[in-house]
């Protein structure tokens, strides 16, 4: 399909919702809709009075949460008992605390409801219904970043890792989280971690502990004609077992003040040990020629998060900010600032608008391989340059979107699930995607140091579990086009 061809088809599905974008109906009209009375239950009657006179939260009442505690549930909620709150606004806030609840991830379905008035004091009803929170999967992956990529290794099955991953959300019921991996295969990779956010009686404070330990015989030493290159250790003479281990231990502190705001300090110890053959090939692997490095670790990380739905947002704004200080020495000395901002419109008629800016700067620009992974890898990745990575210290992008829901259904569920029915939802987008890495010359990769761009097509199908289905067909700066997909969100 040729480029007028894409235009003809952006046109087609984006234009119309651009044009009738002035016939959104306002927020006033949507909370009318939202407190119809074919929405509520028939125990609630309106007094034509009630608009005029600010409500008081009465008692609230929650049904389906066999395993979440109570508190736990009223810790999201933008109200609470004895609150004095116009209708208007008590409405508002129920969309913002379904909005919460969704968020995090323990729950399928959530409503939110005026129960019954006793006079100016409104009792609330919220109903939910659970997810499965003991999750035992089998895993199978390749060791490669994406498919693509895999699909340069020739798809070879040699190349997977496989084992089970065991996670038990909301443990004891206050979103705690108890995860276990063993992995083997391609590499062996073992692990445990345990989140508590709430830890205390205020709800504010938490915790969390993990310790991992991975040994692989493939190890991508350098980027060479932007790709990365692997270095295997049976093709190495008198070489270790393993051309890299790795051990980490961390711990974490949690503190979150406010509904939207979060605040996360981590502190860790790591030790990284690697075959002499990786130095023959690149001796700036590690500073100094080192093949063993120990070192500290101590991150802050800021959250704030105001998304209808962070799997897939469409309306709302997310920011955060990270910094790094990993090591204390001249062997490991890295300062790292990163900052990301995510903004998402509704346009009307079904459309969306999903922006996100990203910049990252590590000093000093001195830096060993190991610290250079910039593009390419995590979600600071280019949709059309799933192939390629590029090193560097610092980097700036803006990924862009506009998509337009074509389907929302949901199905009977057939399989052995706690909700009655299956939600799916189908988006057709247009996306492009700019940035410019920055690299300590000299440098010996055509996309470091330069101005970097990609746009495309693609079809997103959204469904239970967070699950997002990327099928995009995408261009880039090098005059490559190429049909990929992914199993996660742009962003």
């Amino acid at each position: 399909m040729g480029r007028k061809n894409y235009l003809v088809v952006v046109l087609f599905f984006f234009v119309p919702g651009i044009v009738f974008a002035g016939n959104v109906s306002t927020l006033k009209n949507g909370l009318k809709s939202f407190l119809s009375t074919d929405s509520l239950p028939s125990t609630v009657h309106f007094d034509s009075t009630v608009n005029d006179h600010k409500l008081t939260v009465g008692d609230i009442y929650i049904t389906g949460n066999k395993k979440t505690r109570a508190y736990i549930i009223e810790r999201e909620l933008p109200f609470k008992k004895g609150d004095t709150l116009s209708l208007q606004d008590l409405t508002q806030k129920f969309v913002t605390g379904r909005q919460q609840l969704i968020n995090t991830q323990l729950f399928h379905e959530v409503n939110i409801y005026l129960k019954q008035f006793r006079g100016y004091i409104t009792d609330i009803q919220i109903d939910i219904k659970e997810r499965w929170y003991i999750i035992p999967l089998p895993y199978v992956k390749p060791v490669d970043r994406n498919f693509s990529a895999w699909a340069d290794k020739g798809y070879k099955l040699d190349r997977l890792n496989y084992g089970v991953k065991f996670y038990y959300d909301n443990f004891t019921g206050r979103n705690d989280k108890l995860k276990l991996m063993f992995i083997t295969g391609y590499t062996h990779q073992y692990s445990i971690s345990y989140d508590q956010p709430y830890a205390d009686n205020t709800l504010k404070h938490g915790f969390g502990a993990s310790a991992s330990y991975s040994a692989v015989k493939e190890l991508n030493v350098s980027t060479v004609n932007n790709k990365q290159f692997f270095l295997n250790v049976d093709s190495v003479d008198n070489a270790n077992k393993y051309i890299n281990e790795l051990f980490n231990v961390t711990l974490s502190y949690y503190y979150r003040p406010a509904i939207y705001t979060r605040h996360i300090f981590r502190l860790g110890y790591t030790v990284n040990k690697i075959d002499n053959s990786v130095l023959e090939h690149n001796p700036k692997y590690f500073p100094n020629g080192s093949t063993s490095m120990a070192y500290p670790e101590f991150s802050y990380g800021w959250r704030y998060q105001n998304i209808d739905y962070m799997p897939y947002p469409r309306i709302g704004k997310a920011a955060e900010v990270n910094f790094l200080k990993r090591g204390f020495s001249q062997d490991m000395n890295l300062w790292q600032l990163a900052a990301k901002y995510t903004q998402a419109w509704p346009l009307g008629w079904k459309l969306f608008y999903v922006g996100q800016a990203n910049g990252t700067v590590k000093l000093p620009f001195d830096q060993p391989y190991y610290n250079q992974r910039l593009i390419g890898y995590g979600d600071f990745s280019f949709r059309g340059l799933e192939k390629y990575v590029v090193d560097g210290v610092a980097g700036v992008a803006a990924f862009n979107t506009i998509k337009r829901e074509i389907i929302n259904t949901s199905f009977q569920n057939f399989l052995p699930l706690s909700t009655a029915r299956i939600p799916l939802q189908v988006f057709v987008k247009a996306y492009t995607d700019l940035g410019y890495s920055y690299s300590k010359p000299p440098v010996y990769n055509s996309l470091q140091n330069s101005f970097l761009y990609t746009y495309g097509l693609g079809v997103d199908v959204v469904t239970f579990y967070d699950l997002v289905f990327r099928f995009e067909c995408s261009f880039n700066q090098l005059g490559e086009k190429g049909f990929f997909f992914h199993l996660r969100n742009d962003f």
